[in-house]
């Protein structure tokens, strides 16, 4: 019996005159995601995109797993084929749903008409598929209120498809409809999550990240990696960049109060940041910053840190709880790697008693004792490239 994959792009029908380039560029994500699978043949009709696999070994459980995360997708399922008469229809959902009608008690039928040529109407068609499934399957019942499956038929223009109930899609935009930003990405539960969100509205990301050897170890790198590739199931391929970081952690140690340590560091990360993404063709940073979370993430704090750029910042955690991001974080797969105990070069050097209500001026006399420029310039000249997939 001949099978395909049907998915709704639910967001998408709200884009109006756009919506055939957000379609296009879900149907490009989608084709990256399983075009290792095999052969298929994809095409759209009335806010549903069709998968035929075209080979007879086309996996269709691990297609269906990688669809998951593809944004832009509001649910999807495999479904059988049939032709378009009422007869057909009926016999290959008795076969078509044999194994998933035997392990329930109660049904319904839901049916959709989208060929309004076809000779019955919704509600016949679903009292003749009914019909039919209670005299093969005795032991059903029907519950129209809370059946344990729904079975759905739909008619539409090429063919009728018949499928038991549909999965949930990852939500969000297609991945390439929003621009590009530049996640800075530490080893923490934090900013996974936050470039998974901004992934989920349609961006394409680049991450950053600042390793200070010997003061973070080569695991510390590690584990950034193996979290961007949590994400990056998600958003698809990121370029990395990793920034030398001991030397300008090393000067800030040497010439400026300790209070301001945090600080200092984050507004020479957001510096060096907005260099690299303009560079690489981002149009905002995005961190994983929270209000109030921490010493730094206070409003005053935030404020001096975004003043040493003029690239949007982009927190999209900015008004979540902890729970609320851990939550996430687990949802991704991402949690369980975030709580490794590999430090990342701003846990190392937190001060004791970090500045929480610094003023843009106070900043500017605790760092006047640096050679920003030099040191901006030498970390981004020997900062490294790679991708993760």
């Amino acid at each position: 019996m001949k099978e395909i994959i049907l998915i709704k792009n639910g967001e998408l029908a709200l884009k109006g005159m756009n919506r055939c380039n957000f379609e296009e560029i879900l149907i490009k994500n989608i084709k990256q995601k399983i075009s290792q699978l095999g052969n298929v043949s994809i095409r759209k009709a009335q806010s549903t995109i069709y998968i035929e696999p075209l080979d007879s070994d086309f996996d269709f459980e691990e297609a269906l797993d990688r669809i998951s995360c593809v944004f832009g997708i509001a649910a999807f399922s495999r479904a059988a084929v049939c032709e378009k008469d009422i007869d057909d229809i009926s016999k290959k959902a008795v076969e078509y749903l044999k194994e998933q009608l035997s392990n329930v008690k109660t049904f319904k039928v839901e049916s959709k008409r989208a060929d309004k040529r076809f000779p019955l109407t919704s509600p016949e068609i679903s009292k003749e598929i009914g019909g039919c499934l209670l005299a093969t399957y005795p032991h059903l019942k029907v519950d129209v209120h809370n059946p344990d499956i729904v079975v759905n038929i739909e008619v539409r223009d090429y063919a009728a498809y018949i499928r038991a109930g549909q999965l949930h899609g990852a939500g969000g935009l297609p991945v390439g409809t929003a621009g590009k930003a530049a996640i800075l990405i530490s080893g923490g539960i934090d900013s996974p999550v936050a470039a998974y969100t901004m992934a989920k509205r349609g961006l394409l990301l680049d991450a950053i990240h600042f390793a200070s050897p010997p003061y973070t170890s080569p695991r510390a790198e590690m584990k950034v990696r193996k979290l961007l590739s949590k994400v990056a199931r998600y958003s698809g391929r990121i370029r990395l960049a990793i920034v030398p970081f001991t030397e300008i952690q090393d000067e800030i140690g040497k010439n400026c109060p300790e209070d301001y340590f945090t600080l200092i560091m984050r507004r020479m990360m957001m510096r060096i940041s907005e260099k690299i993404a303009n560079d690489t063709g981002n149009l905002a940073l995005i961190t994983g910053e929270s209000l109030g979370q921490v010493a730094s993430q206070t409003l005053p704090a935030l404020v001096t840190t975004d003043y040493v750029v003029n690239m949007p910042v982009l927190r999209p955690l900015i008004g979540m709880d902890k729970e609320e991001i851990i939550k996430i974080s687990r949802q991704i797969d991402a949690f369980e790697t975030s709580i490794l105990p590999y430090e990342d070069c701003c846990t190392v050097f937190t001060p004791k008693h970090p500045k929480t209500r610094p003023t843009l001026q106070s900043c500017v006399e605790a760092e006047a004792n640096l050679d920003i420029d030099a040191l901006i310039e030498k970390a981004i000249k020997e900062t490294a490239f790679s991708f993760i997939d």
